[in-house]
């Protein structure tokens, strides 16, 4: 089942949901029926991408075989956890990982974890960095005590031993000895989810965005006011963060640049867990400055991967117009978080916002505010459009 080949149809998108919402629960089975043929009749991966497909459903890769990599990054859910959850739940039903679940739609996009000319970083994976391609990403969950919970890259490997289908394809894919160096196996393991993160069943670039560059859509008046919003420099502050290229007809935007910013989050009561200091976080960051940074996320699928910001505080994407807007208005209820009909709660980490940038826009009117929604609601890509409302 190469769900990766080609970007699915809309008929066939209808059936997606169902259709993935299987693969989890059997991909255990499937994997174990093949081992129970004793190597008959086995088609062994024929890329890495068909290899990391199979991985990314496979829930022998956590302790008690509750979970995948697709269980907090469900295909039919845009790529996050579909419980919508501020954090997800770990495979010992107990364990929470204190940040909400980025989606994997477009991950592949985002450059590797580096420091620039002018001393800010950029890219990597998960909310602070902290892995520097998807490969290092997907190697991090299945040894995580509050994730996948397995309790060594030997322990997986070995997992893996068991399996007829895995032991023809690492063979044929890497070499026969492979599966006998847990080092070695672990960052072949990795390599291929990236390589099935890579594919364009993560990133198909159809939305009503892509095809209006296309020339196949034309959107509403409410739509286009939203774009012209976005893209401008005069009337809102988007682009400079939420724009990689430095053209709006870009056929590859991925609507984020990849930087860190503290933009004054709130933390999220809802969550058991301390204060998150994001960037700083990352082991590799030794600098007080970057406290309360976290990664630009991508817009893409933005409308359908709720709850939002790294700690999942807002449920509803208007809120999350209406927090960036209340840096710049002096109307009375921009100054109340909608969601809880309070003020907005003070910034988890108060020092390192990134005021010159929060502040550098006009105040929007409810009529603007609602054209952004719509906008952003564009970049949806096809098979989840049935899920906007």
């Amino acid at each position: 089942m190469k769900l990766y080949n080609a970007v699915l149809p809309t008929a066939i998108a209808v059936l997606l949901g169902s259709l993935l919402a299987g693969c989890q629960k059997t991909a255990s089975s499937e994997l174990s029926h093949t081992a129970d043929a004793a190597g008959k009749d086995i088609q062994a991966a024929t890329s890495l991408a068909d290899l990391g497909q199979r991985l990314y459903f496979d829930v022998n890769l956590s302790k008690n075989r509750t979970q995948s990599c697709a269980t907090c990054h469900d295909p039919s859910s845009g790529f996050v956890d579909p419980k919508r959850t501020p954090d997800s739940l770990g495979d010992d039903g107990s364990s929470h990982g204190g940040r909400n679940a980025p989606t994997a739609s477009y991950a592949a996009f985002s450059p590797e974890f580096h420091q620039t000319e002018d001393g800010s970083y950029k890219g990597g994976q998960f909310h602070d960095g902290r892995a520097s391609t998807l490969a290092d990403q997907a190697m991090g969950p299945p040894l995580n005590p509050a994730e996948m919970g397995m309790p060594s890259k030997a322990a997986i490997i070995e997992r893996l031993r068991d399996n007829a289908y895995y032991q023809q394809s690492f063979a044929k894919l890497f070499d026969d000895a492979i599966l006998n160096d847990p080092e070695r196996a672990y960052q072949a393991l990795g390599d291929s989810i990236q390589a099935f993160e890579k594919t364009e069943f993560f990133s198909p670039f159809d939305s009503k965005y892509d095809r209006y560059l296309r020339g196949e859509y034309k959107m509403t008046a409410e739509e286009e006011l939203g774009r012209t919003l976005f893209f401008s420099q005069q009337f809102t502050n988007c682009n400079q963060c939420h724009q990689l290229s430095q053209t709006p007809m870009y056929k590859q935007e991925t609507f984020t640049d990849y930087s860190y910013h503290n933009i004054g989050v709130p933390m999220n009561p809802a969550l058991d867990r301390g204060i998150d200091l994001g960037l700083s976080a990352n082991a590799n960051i030794d600098d007080p400055t970057r406290d309360g940074k976290f990664k630009v996320p991508t817009l893409r699928n933005v409308a359908v991967t709720g709850p939002y910001m790294h700690n999942g505080v807002f449920e509803d994407l208007r809120t999350v117009v209406l927090f960036y807007d209340h840096y710049n208005s002096r109307n009375p209820a921009r100054a109340i978080n909608p969601e809880t009909g309070n003020p907005w709660n003070a910034a988890e980490v108060e020092r390192n916002l990134s005021e010159e940038i929060l502040k550098d826009a006009p105040a929007l009117d409810d009529r603007r505010v609602d054209a952004l929604v719509a906008f952003m609601k564009t970049l949806t890509d096809q098979r989840y459009e049935a899920q906007l409302h």
